[in-house]
């Protein structure tokens, strides 16, 4: 399986609003509940004003469209990284998952799944 390494620094975050939110920026995931909304962006997209801010992540995407009858593939990743002692924080899409972790934790992330087989291929920003 390849995962794309993505280029930015990212945050995650919970915005005071969805209007400090923007939606211009090259990465945004946004979620929110009836208890919560929580962002996912490219640490110079961050909005000002937040309630709580984690930066020094870095994410990979799962290459492909992946179908929705597919079973265990963030299962398996997520198990050879907490193997390796590398936290996770998931995200999905419609067509595919991303998983970021903590920047200090990216070589090790990377060489723990290099080493089940996976491989990385490099994002560019524009």
């Amino acid at each position: 399986m390849v995962l794309k390494l993505l280029p930015w620094d990212l945050t995650v975050c919970q915005p005071e609003s969805m209007g400090d939110i923007d939606f211009g920026a090259e990465l945004v995931f946004v979620g929110k509940t009836d208890g919560e909304l929580s962002l996912v962006c490219p640490t110079e997209n961050c909005p000002a004003r937040t309630s709580a801010r984690e930066d020094g992540w870095r994410g990979m995407r799962i290459e492909g469209v992946l179908d929705f009858s597919l079973i265990g593939i963030l299962s398996k990743l997520s198990g050879v990284l907490a193997e390796a002692g590398v936290g996770i924080f998931a995200v999905s899409t419609y067509n595919t998952d991303y998983i970021l972790v903590k920047a200090e934790q990216l070589a090790c992330a990377q060489s723990a799944l290099t080493a089940a087989g996976y491989v990385f291929i490099n994002e560019t920003a524009d």
